[in-house]
């Protein structure tokens, strides 16, 4: 039996005449007659009471009836999910952001217009690191990530820079500088002589726009010490709280300026050697995933749209 008996069966027992479902089905009545008792012969039950005036379904036919709409039923599902699947429209992803990206107004918005147009597509986040995010998607542990900078080995991934923003000094709101009621930017040179609390480790794009920006105003930013241990924190949040507690200043993306916590004040930076950091999205340079395609070309779009504005 062949799915195209299925639905000679379904036209006549929603007819309940074979000349009229012969008509819908656009083929002659005594071929459907034909079929539908070869049907009943393959079963070895009868699906038809025949009438005068058309067919009457069996007891055995409603049951066959409720089968046959199920199967058929299962089967335009199945053919919508395939479809679904090859628009990118349907299937999983993972998305990587470190503790910094979420903050920019590109990174939420494009996940929310990825889930708006592709809402059966289960996207799960996952924080880490820069490098680690690079080394997860080329390892297809991840999908795609948002990042800061990518370090180490880039062989068979794809980095597309979508915007930039300026960076800002963090400080501790007892700082002298965060006493000024003008709120007045702050040049680099200003800076030589604080204790400098880095953002992970080195490759990382907080630590790396941090070293360059200090070395191209010429000096080398002197990194604080607490006992032995030099003062790299894991995460910006860690960052900050060791700032509010007057432990040193660093610097961070613009629209980490939205996390208020207590103890810490921002101020801008002047000058043309300020730092800035680059919003970029890692994906696998030979993705065949149209899900990940899908969500590629939604955060280009929104990062276009937004740099627009």
């Amino acid at each position: 039996m062949e799915l195209r008996h299925l639905r000679y069966f379904i036209a006549v027992a929603e007819e309940k005449h074979i000349t009229r479902a012969a008509e819908r089905l656009g083929m002659q009545q005594p071929p459907l007659s034909q079929q539908i008792k070869a049907i009943e012969q393959e079963l070895d039950v009868q699906l038809f009471l025949r009438k005068a005036r058309g067919v009457e379904l069996t007891d055995a036919g409603r049951a066959f009836l409720e089968e046959a709409r199920a199967t058929l039923m299962h089967l335009d599902r199945a053919f919508d999910s395939t479809r679904r699947a090859a628009r990118g429209e349907q299937g999983r992803l993972c998305v990587g952001v470190t503790s910094t990206t979420p903050f920019h107004p590109v990174v939420p918005r494009a996940i929310r217009a990825f889930r708006e147009a592709c809402p059966m597509v289960a996207l799960t986040l996952e924080e880490c690191l820069s490098n680690e995010s690079v080394d997860r998607v080329r390892n297809e542990q991840m999908d795609v990530a948002f990042i800061r900078a990518a370090s180490g080995n880039g062989q068979g991934l794809a980095v597309t820079s979508l915007l930039d923003e300026p960076m800002v000094v963090a400080l501790p709101s007892t700082h002298v500088l965060a006493q000024t009621k003008t709120e007045a930017p702050v040049s680099l040179d200003r800076l030589s002589r604080e204790t400098f609390i880095l953002y992970g480790p080195p490759g990382t794009g907080m630590y790396d726009s941090t070293i360059a920006a200090c070395q191209a105003a010429g000096f080398s930013p002197r990194i604080g010490n607490l006992g032995a241990s030099t003062q790299l924190a894991p995460r910006i949040t860690s960052t900050l709280s060791l700032v509010g507690a007057g432990l040193g200043i660093t610097f961070v993306p613009a629209s980490l300026q939205r996390m208020n916590m207590e103890g810490v004040i921002y101020r801008s930076i002047k000058g043309s050697n300020r730092p800035m950091a680059t919003l970029k999205l890692a994906s696998r340079r030979d993705e065949k995933s149209a899900v990940v395609k899908q969500f590629i070309n939604s955060v280009k779009k929104e990062a276009k749209d937004y740099a627009i504005r």
